[in-house]
């Protein structure tokens, strides 16, 4: 069966912007961490079985994926064989959402066979119904492979934070975000709130503390002329060294888990090219780095956050078109470095 849905206030709060999500439940939403998880298994069988019945949607569903808004039942809905046994699940009870990084297995030319992708999803649900669907699809076999390959996320994201040391989601928000502004033409004199065992996987690479092979030196990240994946995540900011990253827009913050201290964004980030890859470091030395073209990245971001520190980060990311949006702001919106909570859920 084949069914096509398309369809479809903003308030300052203490620096970033709270909107309501499409709509919003009033009161707390029915739905436990169980519940919400299962919502990813419903939604995974009807698209591989290529079939939104088998679903409950709302009426005014909306649905993009990589950016488009397309009717339900064509992108991955066509193409999708398996899900993968990776996921790294945020749960927002408050708010009615599931976030998740994971991957799915597509179709392959040779029936025999399937093709591995990454995805990131965002569903929400609404009085029982999916009323929004997100994801971002991945569609690099090597990165998915690496991803499954990690076999489960890490622990750290799997663990509860004691009730007393639960920060806010404002405060989640506002640390998530400090990550993005820091790396945003960063100039290495932020005061980046990063535990001392934070680290970093972007599709399935890790990309902090990476050992060194035999024969290797650990660069100095007070010298280097170059960022290095052997570095921590603290030294890798105050390096100065991720310069080249211009701009990081549409910083949508789409699930908080408070319970876990874990909060889920998508956005862009935007690499101006020319004169903004020669720049001054810390040290004093002029470098040029970064894409010699203009060029954006799209991602899902995964934070963990503990005593106000970003402990554990995970992302899935494919190239775009430079300036792409994502579906769900509008031009300002989109274009704009400001962050956005759009969960809709108001403080308590």
């Amino acid at each position: 069966m084949k069914t096509a849905f398309i369809g479809g206030c903003a308030a300052i709060a203490a620096g970033f912007m709270l909107l309501s999500p499409t709509a919003q439940a009033q009161g707390a939403p029915a739905c436990d961490r169980t519940c919400l998880e299962g919502w990813v298994d419903r939604y995974f069988k009807a698209v591989i079985d290529d079939d939104p019945s088998e679903v409950p949607l709302s009426i005014n569903v909306r649905f993009t994926e990589d950016g488009q808004r397309i009717p339900i039942g064509e992108g991955l809905w066509k193409s999708m064989k398996a899900a993968g046994k990776y996921r790294l699940y945020v749960a927002d009870t408050e708010a009615g959402v599931i976030g998740l990084l994971g991957t799915v297995v597509e179709d392959n030319t040779d029936p025999a066979k399937g093709t591995p992708a990454a995805i990131a999803l965002r569903l929400k649900i609404v009085d029982g119904e999916i009323a929004e669907i997100e994801q971002n699809v991945v569609r690099d076999v090597k990165a998915a492979e690496r991803i499954e390959a990690l076999g489960q996320p890490r622990k750290e994201f799997l663990t509860a934070i004691p009730p007393k040391k639960r920060m806010s989601r404002h405060e989640l928000v506002l640390t998530a975000n400090e990550y993005f502004s820091g790396m945003q033409s960063n100039d290495g004199k932020g005061d980046y709130p990063f535990a001392k065992t934070c680290n970093r996987i972007e599709n399935g690479n890790l990309t902090t503390n990476t050992p060194l092979k035999d024969g290797e030196t650990m660069p100095d990240p007070k010298t280097a002329t170059m960022y290095s994946a052997h570095w921590s995540c603290m030294d890798q900011f105050k390096s100065g060294l991720l310069h080249f990253v211009t701009r990081i827009r549409d910083r949508r913050y789409v699930a908080v888990d408070r319970e876990r201290g874990i909060v889920m964004a998508f956005g862009f980030f935007d690499h101006e090219a020319g004169d903004t890859r020669t720049y001054q470091i810390p040290n004093g030395k002029t470098v040029t780095a970064g894409p010699a073209q203009p060029w954006t990245w799209y991602l899902g971001e995964v934070f963990k956050i503990e005593n106000g520190k970003l402990d554990q980060i995970e992302a899935v990311l494919q190239r775009s078109p430079y300036g792409m949006l994502s579906g769900w702001s509008s031009y300002a919106d989109g274009m704009s470095d400001a962050a956005r909570d759009v969960t809709g859920v108001a403080e308590k």
